[in-house]
C-alpha cells in the first residue's frame, strides 16, 4: 500500500491539482485510490460535493498532524494508493506526512519562488535521512509548463535542480484548460466532454503519461518507510 505524497511549502504551485490528476488516472485505471486532503483551504473535499460517482476513489477530509498516521494506517486495508496532498508552510503535518511516505513528488513551477518552496521540502527529506535515517524516495514534478515555450526561469530551475542532483520526473503537468476545468466541473479528466474544453485529448494524454512515470517509480508492492473503500466518492472526516 504504497503512500504518494505531493508537497511544497509555497501555495499555488500545482500540487493539489497534480495529486487530482493523478488520483484520477489511477482510479480510471481501476486501482482503488483515497486521497488525503491535508490542505486546510481543502480543496479537494470542496471539490468532491460537486462530483458524480467515482467507484474507485474516496476523499478523506480534515486531516491533522495528530490522526494522519492513524489515517493512513486504517485505509491501507481497502486502498490501493494513498495519495496525501499536503498543505503549504512548514508545519508539524508536513513533516510527519513526509515521514510516511512512499514517495514524495515536489511539484515545481518555473519560477523562483516555487523552486524555494521546493528546496524547503527537500531540506526536510534530508534531515530526515541524516538525523533520523528515514530514507525516503523523492522527485521534482513540473507543473503549468508551457507546451510550446521554455521560459528562462524554468531553464533556470531545472540547472538549479540539475546541480543539486535531484531527480525531475521526464513528463510534466503541461498547461491545459481541461486541468483548471476540473475544480469548475465536479468531475475527472474522464467524464469531461470534448466538446466543452480544448485539446481535452492532449490533457488525457499528459495525466496518462504522468501517472505511468510515477507508478514506474511506486509500484503497487512498494512498502512505505518505518516513520519515528467506499464503492462511491464521498467525503469522509477523519477520526
Amino acid at each position: 500500500m504504497p503512500v504518494i505524497t505531493f508537497a511544497n511549502t509555497k501555495g499555488g504551485a500545482g500540487k493539489t491539482t497534480m495529486a487530482l490528476v493523478v488520483a484520477g488516472e489511477l482510479a480510471r485505471r481501476g486501482h482503488k485510490v483515497a486521497l488525503l486532503d491535508a490542505d486546510p483551504q481543502q480543496w479537494v473535499s470542496r471539490w468532491m460535493t460537486r462530483t458524480a460517482e467515482l467507484p474507485s476513489l474516496s476523499i478523506v477530509s480534515d486531516i491533522t498532524a495528530d490522526n494522519v498516521e492513524q489515517t493512513i494506517k486504517d485505509l491501507g486495508k481497502q486502498a490501493d494508493y494513498i495519495l496525501l496532498d499536503l498543505p503549504g508552510g512548514l508545519t508539524p503535518l508536513l513533516a510527519k506526512g513526509l515521514g510516511l511516505s512512499s514517495h514524495v513528488f515536489v511539484p515545481v513551477q518555473g519560477c523562483a519562488l516555487d523552486a524555494a518552496g521546493g528546496a524547503q521540502v527537500l531540506d526536510i527529506l534530508k534531515q530526515l535521512s541524516e538525523v533520523s535515517g528515514i530514507k525516503i524516495a523523492h522527485s521534482v514534478a513540473l507543473t503549468r509548463v508551457n507546451s510550446i515555450i521554455t521560459t528562462r526561469a524554468l531553464q533556470a530551475v531545472k540547472a538549479m535542480l540539475a546541480r543539486q542532483h535531484v531527480h525531475v520526473l521526464d513528463t510534466p503537468l503541461v498547461e491545459r484548460a481541461a486541468f483548471r476545468d476540473m475544480f469548475d466541473a465536479g468531475t475527472m479528466l474522464s467524464g469531461m466532454k470534448p466538446e466543452a474544453v480544448s485539446n481535452l485529448d492532449r490533457a488525457r494524454d499528459n495525466a496518462r503519461a504522468l501517472a505511468e512515470e510515477i507508478l514506474s517509480l511506486v509500484p503497487l508492492k512498494l512498502a512505505r518507510p518505518k516513520a519515528a473503500a467506499p464503492r462511491k466518492a464521498v467525503t469522509k472526516r477523519a477520526a
